[in-house]
């Protein structure tokens, strides 16, 4: 495949004795403290969405107990920190990898499908799939993209990307510019592409106008129904995957 560029996204952790169909997702980070090196705390999203936490110093997995009666859905790091967001819960927390104390950010428009994807430490997004009432349908559901404001300790809203392109996908949520891929790839910049539904399509989103009826929407989308732009599927590009493991491939057509 002459026609193919591959590019680094992440990090890729190996976990002995563990099923891939229960795993959802980890995060890492290093604990420097003075005059100790070496330490560190991963979070595992693992099983129906259940939190582990191991630290370098027990070597053990055990569940995370003071998130322990809630469901994750992502797990991520940012800028030294883990945030963590939840199938059951409508916020994402911030945990400190040094004392694992837990703090609430400001709350979401709703619980469910949410994802976090952060940006290397430039940004951390959050998307919020909207679906409109009665409709299961993939092609009509819209989204609402937060910035994490680190200082104010809550979401601002944002309707402009850059070049930027959000991948979310089954394993985890990445982030690119599309000026990384030759000629672009079919991908343009300010897009969200998902590839974690229950079909072999990808699906391509961007800002612009709904074309469907302001009462379809859950709350959240837009002000007292007055719906102009929102973030949607766009028609520009389809995409097909061909492969899910161990890394995402897919087919974009225009």
């Amino acid at each position: 495949m002459n026609d193919c560029q591959i590019f680094p996204l992440g990090h890729q952790y190996r976990m002995f004795g563990w099923e891939l169909k229960d795993y959802r997702g980890v995060a890492f980070l290093p604990l420097y403290k003075e005059g100790r090196g070496g330490e560190f705390v991963v979070l595992l999203n693992y099983y129906y969405g259940k939190l582990m936490v191991l630290t370098s110093v027990e070597m053990k997995w055990k569940r995370f107990e003071k998130l322990s009666e809630t469901l994750c859905s992502n797990v991520v790091t940012f800028r030294g920190r883990f945030y963590v967001s939840f199938l059951s819960r409508r916020t994402v927390v911030v945990i400190d990898p040094h004392s694992l104390e837990v703090t609430d950010l400001m709350p979401l428009t709703q619980t469910g499908l949410n994802f976090l994807v952060p940006s290397g430490d430039d940004e951390l997004f959050l998307v919020e799939v909207m679906v409109p009432s009665g409709d299961f349908d993939f092609n009509r559901f819209t989204c609402n993209v937060s910035r994490v404001d680190e200082e104010a300790g809550k979401w601002v809203k944002v309707s402009d990307l850059g070049d930027r392109v959000l991948v979310i996908a089954r394993l985890g949520n990445v982030s690119f510019s599309a000026k990384e891929l030759p000629d672009g790839c079919g991908v343009s910049g300010n897009s969200i592409v998902f590839t974690n539904w229950p079909q072999d399509v990808a699906l391509f989103y961007k800002y612009g106008p709904y074309q469907g009826s302001a009462e379809e929407l859950p709350d959240g989308c837009g002000v007292n129904g007055n719906i102009k732009t929102v973030w949607r599927t766009s028609r520009e590009n389809s995409g097909v995957i061909l492969n899910t493991f161990p890394v995402v491939a897919l087919r974009v057509e225009r």
